[in-house]
């Protein structure tokens, strides 16, 4: 089995773990992470689930007062972004301790690869070192290109062992018979596409080609639909250090705020807080975004580019915010509000 091959490295219910760590007493309960980690407040989402959890159907992005009603015995706790940041890097310390290349992907999940003479063999050390190093558990998937290894990783959270393998030979009696949507990377609004063209499963896609596609799709678009449904990918391992490009704080209100006044107010404290976060992490702010919802669930966004340079200056942070705000018109109550800043990267 020697050559190159791929890795993802998934950890289980990351959020949830973290906090089970720090309050060994919660092992083998239902614990919930999730906003302030209060139930009773409306409009608060699941951000991780625990195994037992979900067990009782709770899944993540489900309301908090769901899930409370779903499983009475669940332990709600707040989101501890700085706890999750420190456990991800010693997981990503462990990892860099093997001889392969490492991408960080994110705060739960990392690729590895290289030349591997075995790869099943890599993977259960890969389990292994995190588990002695950080107390964490995961599943790797392994596949020859990023494509593969993503959905062997979906299989080995499934399996006894947290391993699965997925390769050339193996992907289409696995994913042929699938619907699209469980392709990496394809979500509902090309599902839908997809639906229109007749092309429900993996193995439809596969088959349709670019051509087809591009009926309903730009052929950059078009070209990578059929790629990865035919199980190919990326191959290339980027080592350079992850660095966040931006970071965000957003707030879903209890009950609808209908005077701009106090959009305003509450925008100001967001970007406040987020401006501490990015200063605190010795980074600077060089674009502002802002987000709102409207009580009929209408999305808009709009940003702007400060105009000084990169800063964590909070009053300039929150001007500019205010600035973006005035771009919306507020015709409708407001049920979130969300600010976003664009990173400075050296």
């Amino acid at each position: 089995m020697a050559g190159v091959w791929v890795l993802h490295v998934d950890l289980d219910q990351f959020f949830a773990s973290v906090e089970v760590l720090r309050r060994p007493e919660l092992r083998g309960r239902p614990v919930v992470v999730g906003g302030s980690g209060d139930p009773a407040q409306a409009r608060t989402v699941v951000a991780t689930a625990s195994r037992e959890a979900r067990a009782f159907g709770v899944r993540s992005g489900m309301p908090l007062r769901l899930a409370a009603r779903k499983c009475p015995d669940t332990v709600f706790l707040p989101t501890d972004m700085p706890a999750y940041e420190q456990a991800s890097a010693r997981v990503m310390a462990a990892l860099r301790g093997f001889p392969v290349r490492l991408e960080v992907w994110g705060l739960d999940e990392a690729f590895v690869g290289g030349d591997v003479d075995d790869p099943q063999r890599l993977a259960a050390e890969l389990k292994s070192a995190i588990l002695d190093q950080t107390g964490l558990t995961c599943a790797v998937g392994i596949g020859r290109n990023k494509n593969q290894a993503k959905i062997a990783a979906r299989f080995a959270k499934q399996d006894p062992t947290g391993i699965a393998t997925v390769t050339d030979e193996t992907w289409m009696p696995l994913m042929g018979a699938r619907p699209a949507g469980d392709l990496w990377g394809v979500g509902p609004k090309t599902v839908r596409k997809l639906d229109e063209l007749g092309l429900p499963t993996v193995a439809d896609l596969a088959a349709a080609g670019p051509d087809r596609l591009q009926e309903r799709f730009p052929p950059r678009a078009a070209r990578w639909l059929t790629v990865i449904a035919r199980g190919g990918g990326d191959t290339e391992i980027v080592t350079e250090p992850w660095v966040a490009k931006s970071r965000s704080k957003e707030v879903t209100f209890p009950h609808d705020l209908t005077d701009r006044a106090d959009v305003e107010t509450q925008l100001t404290t967001l970007a406040r807080a987020l401006t501490a976060e990015v200063a605190a992490a010795g980074r600077q702010v060089i674009r502002v975004g802002v987000k709102v919802r409207s009580s009929t669930f209408f999305t808009q966004t709009r940003e702007a580019k400060l105009r000084g340079g990169p800063t964590t200056d909070p009053d300039v942070i929150a001007a500019a915010a205010r600035e973006v705000l005035t771009k919306f018109e507020l015709k409708r109550p407001v049920r979130l509000l969300g600010v976003r800043a664009d990173l400075h990267v050296d």
